[in-house]
């Protein structure tokens, strides 16, 4: 009974194991042919657009149709990528730099046409359309046509081969008995259907080696990082330097002051209660002062509200400080690092500071949410315009403060006014 028990079992593993397999074949064939179908059209059409439009922007005309071509061309692309990730486990990365809101058609076609990744994107159409069909096909040839051999053998033979015979593969059908020869090459390239999922995770390979960052853009990455991780350690020693000039020019002197008031307070107990009285309450004043300066300075560290209660109320708690009217919007369903949410505040504090004393600005929106792995903050105000980064703002250090999280930031104030600064930081809530 055992034993019968035992072999009842591995004829049922090994049946569920056939029909998982079978289910990979089919399923792989089905998607290769619908990447197949669809990918020839688009990418051909993709191209030929991208190309006409590219062709255009000398004249003004194609400045723009350009950027709403090549973010088409950026969201076949990215489908690519999430169906590589879905089918086959290929993960491909996405890289592309945020393009300047509000930028005028110029900037905005010149900041694309400048991404690496929008240049990979057209490297890999021509690409996608030769090789890429081929290898997406493969897996529905494998699939269909092993049967298309099986019904010449079963008289489709007689059909086909009606007007001097019909070629399958290399074996030419002019009657029953070539007809059992294609049905032999059939049966051969039967054998080959378990390599059709692995024909289609060849296909998406074939797109990330594409669509992957090169050497030189690895290169320019680590030399970025390298940078900001240098700035991040100078601004520690910086800070920290502050931190201890302002102990000591401010808290720690006030506190010299109080031990200093209370030895005198002891000597004149006796001899002039008046004068210890008011020493008294001169060494309290102090050290209420003294207390406000350390909490002050812890504030500047680590805002307490920041720790307790997440960004968005830091946020909104720094927006009631301001003298202009400030709105806040804030969607976050969770809370990022203590480093990341650290730097996303004071990175808004900083443009916040920036367009009290510099914008003319009478009113100021600050929106702060999070989608697709990145924490996004866009700081609003409807002043003069004219600001950019490196012109002594403060954009430049909030610039550096991203970049050690290998964030960026996006300016967009044209003369006249509004102006935008975005700030982006990958990261996942909590």
């Amino acid at each position: 009974m055992t034993t019968n028990t035992r072999s009842g079992g591995l004829r049922a593993r090994a049946q569920a194991r056939a029909r998982a397999l079978a289910r990979e074949i089919v399923l792989a064939g089905v998607r290769g042919l619908v990447l197949a179908v669809v990918m020839l059209p688009v990418s051909v059409l993709c191209l030929t657009l991208t190309l006409v439009s590219v062709a255009l922007v000398p004249i003004g005309v194609g400045v723009y149709t350009t950027p709403w071509i090549l973010g088409g061309v950026r969201d076949v692309a990215d489908t690519r990528r999430r169906l590589a990730a879905e089918w086959c486990g290929v993960r491909i990365p996405s890289a592309y730099r945020p393009v300047p809101e509000g930028a005028n058609p110029w900037r905005r076609t010149y900041a694309l046409l400048r991404d690496p990744a929008v240049r990979r994107d057209l490297r890999w159409l021509p690409v996608d359309m030769t090789a890429g069909f081929v290898t997406a096909l493969l897996p529905a040839v494998l699939l269909l046509y092993p049967l298309e051999g099986f019904a010449i053998v079963a008289g489709l033979w007689r059909v086909l081969g009606a007007a001097g015979g019909y070629w399958y593969g290399f074996v030419h059908v002019t009657g029953q008995a070539s007809a059992l020869g294609a049905g032999a090459l059939a049966a051969v390239l039967l054998t080959l259907t378990p390599f059709a999922p692995r024909l289609l995770t060849a296909h998406f390979r074939l797109t990330r080696a594409v669509l992957g960052a090169d050497q030189e853009e690895l290169a320019e990455r680590v030399r970025v990082l390298t940078e900001t991780r240098r700035d991040a350690v100078d601004t520690s020693a910086a800070e920290l330097r502050r931190i201890e000039r302002d102990l000591h020019d401010g808290a720690q002197a006030r506190l010299v002051a109080v031990g200093m008031d209370l030895g005198t307070v002891e000597m004149l107990m006796d001899k002039d209660p008046a004068k210890a009285k008011q020493l008294l309450a001169q060494a309290r004043q102090s050290s209420a002062e003294a207390l406000t300066e350390l909490r002050d300075l812890v504030r500047g560290i680590h805002p307490p509200v920041l720790a307790e209660r997440g960004l968005g109320d830091a946020v909104r708690a720094l927006a009631l400080r301001l003298p202009l009217s400030t709105g806040v919007s804030v969607e976050l369903p969770g809370r990022a690092d203590a480093p990341v949410e650290s730097a996303a505040y004071f990175a808004v504090s900083e443009a916040l500071a920036n367009a009290v004393k510099h914008s003319g600005a009478d009113r100021i929106w600050v929106d702060v949410h999070h989608a697709g792995g990145m924490l996004r903050i866009a700081v609003t105000d409807n002043g003069q315009g004219g600001a950019a980064v490196g012109t002594g703002s403060g954009l430049s250090g909030i610039e550096r403060r991203l970049g050690t999280f290998d964030g960026v930031l996006a300016v967009s104030s044209p003369a006249g006014g509004p102006t935008m600064v975005t700030m982006e930081i990958p990261c996942v809530l909590s």
